[in-house]
């Protein structure tokens, strides 16, 4: 599959979200919510102190972003950004993605470890061995925080399905999908292995209208469509190791990827290896986000 770059000179772009004709993203480490049109033209939208990740909509279309290192879920409210929840009671460490239903819901994953700080005292392995996983938090619109899922190995890309009733989240410490049944109410039960990516470690995920997730391989310069059980169906290489996916525009069939060279945090004067990368892909968007 042909792979063309729509806009580079990013720091770092994650959580990818096609709305109003335009790739929303956050470049987390320029601390900016931004825009990035089918001409490649880019523009900044919002300022994040603490560092923006997961991006979503209310129903009335108010954008909620994810402020990693305070942890906290913020609202936009009158071009200016508020409190939305405060997830520190639940996060262990930084927070990242999230997806938001159609009531307004938002289920946020947090890094549950401060893994380069246990690595550099007692080595990845042993850290990652004794990594006891994090809790997944659900927002309600209200703003009030509960403890959604426990034990999950990293919580970082979810989808939704179009029909309200199955959340899959990406475990990338567990290289597996994992998901869960959604009630009327936003619990999850039926917690279960949706598909097993080893060696793969899945970041950012979409959703396609076959029922196939995008994954991309935070490990590699990949982005995988797999279906439920595990099976790869296609792999998009993509010169530079993937970090997040998102189907969308005009007719929901372009495959937006979000690479760079690392996710370590680049120094003021390293070089800006961030991308959005396309594909185009028979089976357009489905589901949320």
């Amino acid at each position: 599959m042909s792979v063309e770059v729509l806009a580079d000179g990013l720091r770092f772009g994650e959580s990818p979200r096609w709305r109003g004709g335009e790739l929303w993203f956050s470049d987390f480490y320029d601390h900016e919510v931004k825009t990035v049109d089918l001409h490649g033209r880019i523009a900044s939208r919002l300022t994040v102190a603490g560092r923006p990740s997961g991006l979503g909509w209310l129903p009335d279309g108010r954008l909620l972003v994810v402020s990693m290192t305070d942890r906290l879920l913020l609202r936009e409210q009158g071009g200016a950004l508020v409190m939305h929840a405060d997830l520190s009671g639940i996060a262990t460490f930084d927070c990242n993605d999230m997806v938001v239903d159609a009531a307004g819901r938002a289920y946020v994953g947090n890094f549950g470890i401060d893994m380069a700080a246990a690595s550099a005292e007692v080595g990845f392995r042993a850290a990652l061995a004794a990594y006891a996983g994090a809790t997944l938090a659900r927002v309600d619109p209200d703003g009030t925080v509960t403890a959604a899922a426990a034990g999950l190995k990293f919580p970082n890309g979810s989808v939704i399905t179009p029909d309200g009733r199955t959340l899959i989240v990406a475990e990338s410490f567990g290289r597996c999908l994992t998901a869960f049944d959604i009630d009327a109410h936003g619990a999850l039960s039926n917690r279960r292995v949706w598909a097993d990516l080893a060696p793969y470690a899945p970041d950012g995920i979409c959703l396609d209208a076959s029922g196939a997730v995008w994954v991309a391989d935070m490990t590699g310069p990949r982005c995988l469509r797999v279906r439920e059980g595990g099976e790869v169906l296609q792999v998009v290489a993509t010169e530079q190791p993937c970090f997040a996916c998102a189907l969308g525009g005009d007719d929901g069939h372009t495959l937006f990827m979000m690479t760079a060279e690392s996710s370590e945090a680049p120094g003021p004067q390293a070089a800006r290896t961030g991308r959005v990368v396309t594909s185009r892909v028979a089976a357009g968007h489905a589901g949320r986000p």
